[in-house]
C-alpha cells in the first residue's frame, strides 16, 4: 500500500530516494497469468530473433506460495505454451475420470445430467495443485531468461508527464509494526518499463488504481 510519510516526524532525515532499474516489459504478479505472459513474450522474442528484458515481480516468498492449492484446469493454454509439457515434467498428471452433479435436499440427492462441452463438463481436464504448477512455470520462465523477483510487492504505479504508466514501485522493507523506520530500513525500488502488464488479479491494488485513474469501469458491467 502506498503511504505518505512526509508529515510523520519519525521519518525526518530518512533517505527516501528510490533506486531505479529499467526493463522492457514489467509484469506485476507471478501467478499463472503473469508467468504465462512472460513465457510467451520470451518465446516470441526468440522466434523473431530479438532480445527484450522481461521482469516479473511477485509478493510471495517463492513462486506459487500464495496460489490457492486445489484446481481443475483445462490444459489448452499449456498446450500452446509447451506442446510437450508432459515430457517436460509438468506437475499435471491426474486426469479427470468422472463427473457427477446433483441437487441436494435435506434427505436425498437427485442426480442431474452434465451437458457435454459445457463449463461443467471436465472431460479432458486435470486435477492439480496449482501452486506446484506455478512453481514449474516459474522454472521454465527463468530457463527462457525471464527475471523473477519474489518477496517484493508492487505498491505504486509510476506515470510520466502525459499520464501513461511507465512502471511500478516495490514495497519498502525495514518498517516497524508501529510505522516507524527500523535501522534496517530500505526504500523500495522503481522498476521502469516500456510496457507494464498487471497480472495481479482484478482486485489487485495497482489494478484498482489503474481502473480509477483511467475510468475503466465506466459503462461496464461490474462483473467484468
Amino acid at each position: 500500500k502506498k503511504l505518505d510519510r512526509s508529515t510523520d516526524p519519525r521519518w525526518e532525515g530518512v533517505d527516501m530516494e528510490r533506486a531505479v532499474d529499467q526493463t522492457d516489459v514489467l509484469i506485476v504478479g507471478g501467478g499463472p497469468a503473469g508467468l504465462s505472459a512472460a513465457i510467451k513474450l520470451k518465446q516470441l522474442c526468440a522466434a523473431a530473433g530479438k532480445e527484450f528484458r522481461v521482469t516479473v515481480i511477485e509478493k510471495a516468498g517463492t513462486p506459487g506460495a500464495h496460489t490457492l492449492s486445489g484446481a481443475v484446469i483445462e490444459p489448452c493454454a499449456l498446450d500452446e505454451l509447451f506442446p510437450n509439457w508432459k515430457e517436460l515434467g509438468a506437475p499435471v498428471t491426474t486426469a479427470v475420470t468422472q463427473d457427477s452433479m446433483a441437487i441436494l435436499t435435506e434427505t436425498m440427492s437427485i442426480p442431474l445430467p452434465i451437458p457435454p462441452r459445457s463449463g461443467m463438463d471436465n472431460h479432458g481436464n486435470y486435477i492439480v495443485r496449482l501452486g506446484n504448477v506455478v512453481a514449474w512455470l516459474a522454472e521454465k520462465a527463468e530457463e527462457l531468461g525471464v527475471e523473477i523477483y519474489t518477496g517484493y510487492g508492487a505498491v505504486e504505479l509510476l506515470f510520466d508527464e502525459t499520464g501513461a504508466v511507465v512502471g511500478a514501485a516495490t514495497n519498502d522493507v525495514g518498517v516497524a509494526k508501529d510505522g516507524s523506520p527500523k535501522p534496517s530500513f530500505e526504500r523500495g525500488m522503481e522498476l521502469r518499463a516500456r510496457a507494464t502488464l498487471l497480472a495481479e488479479g482484478c482486485h489487485g491494488s495497482l489494478t484498482k488504481e489503474a481502473i480509477v485513474k483511467y475510468s475503466l469501469r465506466e459503462g461496464k458491467c461490474e462483473q467484468t
